[in-house]
């Protein structure tokens, strides 16, 4: 979205003026080799795995057969599209007060819709369950116990995936023609009939684009299913992860898997489609923000605070009040020997992946200025679920299942596209003239790029390797297939302690969770902090 109004690729220069031909190839055979090898290999390694048994290619339609798997395959869609209408009729009135609003604490509250992209999907279970879990902070006050039903999920669901939507729709919203508007108005429209005959067909394209990406991360998503599905709420991705991990059955799961990279590529096509339309200039006549002065307007104001708050502030609020209830027997796992080992294996596996990622996604920027194309394949491994990743690595490459190089390219893997889409964001923000004006005053290309590009690429770089270093922080599908056990990570060890019965070990959990959300946020504060004036500097598809 926030791509809108870029220059051409030929009018900023950038180090392919240095470096062309050869050089280009070199920046732009790096991060492909890495997909091609990490990604687009495994994916074909896992449709041939559909294809390998005794019936052959009849075993793909086997999930529609079986009534327990075809239900798992609706389920996972249903709760997928059940979110998107949530996060649509929540999102909306949200964005629009965000976008039509100037009151103290906006830019606050902008930036707080970063938070579910950086605390981990494992600590976001977690905190729906000590909301409104059996032991819950909320439990007391509702009817029944949301225990064993979908409604534990399609929270979880809700706080991940809200900021995408209304993010998008904020944006959207502060792009309308105030021109339009303000001649409907004179012609006799009431503003809500002026929202609908102008605003929302403007803002209708970046609605569909978000919500396509609500969808995919709905339907491919694992650590809130896998804590909060239950064994009937589970989705595919569960389902996956128990076959192959308990089961062994690597054909069915294989099958799965094909399903799953056949629809999630279907929703990515939709969003690549939708993306092409919003490429249009910006709009210079925006509608002004303006201050509450109504009743009205500051109910709404308070409506769209406590809707952030209940969905997106709650389940971290409750955590760190339950961790905090847990009194010091809870809170003494974090001097125990394996749980300094595992932050240990956190930090170390975190810092190789960031390290890498850094290096790909700063050639794939680079090199998409020149292919469009490579620029869209910066998008795959956000279409392609981490499940899916780890089973086609595993397949793949079984003899380094359990090695360290491959956990930490699996990461990067993960982590990359968020420094490549920013870099590539912050280079269409440039303005042409700055480097126009080097070039004037005889600086090469070689010293425009290093004194003129790249300073002014640091901040959309740092923002892109706070969100990668807060997913490496928090990954966790990936560490359940390719870890060693002596690799333990604060993710696991959660999941480990969740497992077992007990209170003791489900304070344990809770104290994990809080330190894991804590470390998670301590480093994107560190590595984002500096440039942080922009509330919304990340592209909202990141």
């Amino acid at each position: 979205m926030a791509e809108a109004a870029r220059p051409s690729a030929h009018r900023w220069p950038t180090v392919w003026s240095v470096a062309p031909g050869a050089g280009s190839l070199v920046l732009a055979a790096l991060p492909l080799g890495f997909l091609v090898l990490l990604l687009l290999a495994p994916a074909l390694r896992l449709l041939a795995e559909a294809g390998w048994s005794e019936a052959g290619w009849l075993t793909w339609f086997s999930p529609w057969t079986d009534d327990y798997l075809r239900w798992r395959m609706l389920w996972s869609g249903v709760q997928a599209a059940l979110t998107c209408v949530l996060v649509l009729v929540l999102g909306v009135p949200v964005a629009w007060v965000l976008a039509r609003m100037e009151f103290p604490g906006r830019g606050l509250l902008l930036r707080a819709l970063m938070l579910p992209f950086v605390v981990p999907t494992l600590v976001a279970a977690m905190g729906v369950l000590a909301l409104l879990g059996p032991r819950g902070v909320l439990q007391q006050c509702l009817p029944y116990s949301l225990e064993q039903t979908p409604w534990l999920l399609l929270y979880g669901n809700v706080f991940f995936n809200l900021c995408i939507l209304v993010r998008a729709a904020t944006e959207a919203l502060e792009q309308v023609s105030a021109s339009r508007v303000a001649a409907a108005r004179t012609l006799g429209a009431t503003p809500w009939r002026a929202f609908w005959l102008i605003e929302w067909p403007a803002i209708l394209p970046w609605l569909m684009s978000a919500l396509c990406l609500v969808f995919l991360y709905c339907f491919s998503g694992f650590g809130l299913a896998l804590l909060l599905g239950g064994p009937r709420y589970a989705t595919v991705e569960v389902e996956i992860y128990t076959l192959v991990a308990h089961e062994l059955q690597l054909t069915q799961a294989g099958v799965l898997a094909a399903w799953m990279l056949l629809t999630t590529g279907l929703c990515a096509l939709a969003y690549s489609a939708l993306e092409r339309r919003l490429a249009t200039p910006l709009r210079a006549d925006r509608i002004a923000r303006q201050r509450p002065r109504r009743a009205a307007q500051w109910l709404a104001v308070v409506g769209c605070v406590a809707v952030l708050a209940m969905l997106c502030g709650a389940p971290v609020a409750a955590i760190v009040w339950r961790a905090l209830s847990a009194g010091p027997q809870a809170w003494a796992v974090l001097a125990d020997a394996d749980t300094l080992q595992a932050l240990w294996n956190t930090l170390r596996f975190s810092a190789c992946a960031l390290a890498l990622a850094t290096l790909l996604g700063v050639c794939h920027a680079l090199a998409a200025r020149r292919w469009a194309v490579l620029r869209a394949l910066a998008f795959l491994p956000f279409v392609v679920s981490p499940i899916l990743v780890a089973f086609g690595l595993l397949l793949l490459y079984p003899s380094w299942t359990a090695s360290a190089p491959l956990l930490v390219a699996a990461y990067a893997l993960l982590a990359y596209p968020f420094v490549a889409t920013s870099l590539a964001a912050g280079l269409d923000g440039m303005p042409a003239s700055y480097l126009a004006a080097a070039r004037t005053l005889g600086a090469n290309p070689w010293r425009a790029f290093w004194r003129i590009t790249w300073p002014l690429l640091q901040p959309a770089l740092r923002r892109g390797m706070a969100f990668a270093a807060a997913t490496a922080v928090g990954e966790f599908a990936v560490t359940l297939f390719l870890s060693r056990p002596e690799w333990a990570t604060l993710t696991t060890m959660v999941y480990e302690q969740l497992s077992q019965p007990g209170a003791s070990r489900y304070d344990a959990a809770l104290v994990l969770a809080c330190a894991l959300m804590a470390l998670a946020l301590a480093v994107f504060v560190l590595l984002e902090w500096p440039w942080g004036a922009d509330s919304r500097g990340e592209p909202d598809h990141a």
